[in-house]
């Protein structure tokens, strides 16, 4: 019977010895997956502490200082720019600050590293004159994949800024054309109405005669002919001195016509 509680005794306590051993065994394995979650975790609550904590400070195009500051707004992250400018001699320098929103959490790149996207933003900003006068959403290339709830979109201003246009180029007034002069065109007189002969009214008892008007034949000269004047000619000839001969022969001819 001794023998019998020995062996039975042994065999609890190495029951209980395997027992313990196991629990011990799954106890450590718990707390190693517990560290193993909450390496990453603290080491992104060290990187989102050191986004909120220490604001990012730049100075904008025309000397205007500004700080980033980051803080959640439920699930969204927040980013307020302000900004101070330069003073000029006894007048302080503007004020103004303009308010982000969006979830850059949705983007891998940016829980690896969120100062980097916040860097980013800052470049884009310092090359402006005025800081909340930039693009409405800021897509950082290192989430530029991924959709627009995930970049940081503009939300307010104070004051309210207004994005300038383009200003038109001024074009000069044209000069009215003047017209060339010219000549002015005579208008041609009426012509005066020429009296138009009225008829002699008859009187009574007497009667109206008219004289018809017979037109006188004119005078016609006959020229010699030439037969007659060779006629002539011949005659003077035989009859008449040489140097006399052209005044015979005209004459001749005259009384032969």
């Amino acid at each position: 019977m001794r023998a019998r509680m020995r062996v039975a005794l042994l065999f609890l306590a190495a029951a209980v010895c395997v027992s313990h051993a196991q629990t011990n065994t799954s106890s450590n394995d718990n707390r190693q997956q517990q560290q193993q979650q909450q390496q990453p975790q603290q080491q992104q609550q060290q990187q989102q502490r050191s986004v909120w904590d220490e604001p990012i400070r730049f100075t904008t195009k025309t000397k205007d200082t500004c700080t980033m500051v980051v803080s959640g707004a439920g699930d969204y992250t927040r980013l307020r720019v302000s900004c101070k400018g330069p003073s000029q001699g006894q007048n302080a320098g503007r004020s103004y600050y303009c308010d982000f929103q969006g979830k850059p959490n949705l983007c891998r790149a940016y829980n690896l590293n969120p100062r980097h996207y916040f860097t980013q933003m800052m470049w884009d900003m310092r090359k402006l004159s005025h800081a909340c006068q930039g693009p409405k959403v800021y897509r950082q290339a290192m989430c530029k994949k991924y959709p627009e709830d995930a970049q940081m979109t503009f939300l307010a201003a104070w004051p309210k800024t207004t994005t300038p246009k383009p200003s038109k180029p001024v074009q000069e007034p044209r000069k009215p054309v003047v017209p060339a002069q010219s000549k002015p065109v005579s208008t041609p007189k009426p012509a005066k109405p020429q009296p138009q002969p009225q008829p002699v009214k008859p009187q009574p008892g007497k009667t109206t005669q008219t004289k018809k008007v017979i037109p006188k034949p004119g005078k016609t000269t006959t020229r010699p002919t030439e037969q007659s004047e060779s006629k002539a000619s011949r005659i003077a000839s035989e009859y008449c001195w040489k140097s006399f001969q052209g005044v015979c022969t005209y004459f001749i001819s005259w009384f032969q016509n």
